[in-house]
């Protein structure tokens, strides 16, 4: 019902969702200044998103488009790692797909396997070396901040959305 409005821009709903949407990000920034803990959360989506932002060329994407895919991104490789279960997963799709955000790259798309793992080691959420992702884990809105995953599950994700190119 409230995606049926924010879609045909009713302005009630439309401020509601400004105005919650700005009441949450500043009770998470609130509790977490520095950016150390739970704010990184804010970030799901992100690390693939700017990936497929930088390497299609800026502008090609809307940085929320970016984000929707990565955030699928996240959410697949989150069910692969057994962290949310597939009910779960669906549930983020569809959530996307309600707003009218992408889930998967287009035909058109420049991106490979290199080109993900080149642009996503050079990430500011790499530490020491380490690809640090925001993932899923639990119930909706359970996020983890890690470096600590199976890269196999990771280096499966980015195949399976690449794939997708050329299906």
């Amino acid at each position: 019902e409230n995606m049926t409005k924010l879609l045909g821009r009713d302005p009630d709903a439309t401020r509601y969702a400004i105005k919650r949407s700005c009441e949450n990000k500043a009770e998470v920034v609130k509790a977490d200044e520095k950016e150390g803990g739970i704010r990184a959360t804010l970030n799901l989506g992100h690390t693939f998103g700017h990936a497929i932002e930088t390497e299609s060329g800026y502008g090609t994407w809307l940085h929320g488009e970016g984000v929707s895919i990565g955030t699928a991104m996240a959410a697949t490789m989150s069910e692969k790692l057994g962290w949310i279960d597939a009910d779960l997963k669906e549930r983020i799709y569809k959530i996307l797909e309600d707003a009218k955000l992408p889930v998967k790259l287009p035909k058109e798309s420049p991106m490979t396997l290199e080109s993900f793992n080149k642009l996503m080691s050079l990430d500011k959420k790499v530490a020491d070396g380490q690809l640090r992702l925001i993932l899923l884990q639990g119930d909706l809105g359970g996020c983890v901040f890690t470096g600590e995953f199976e890269k196999n599950a990771l280096q499966e994700t980015i195949e399976e959305f690449v794939a997708e190119i050329n299906a």
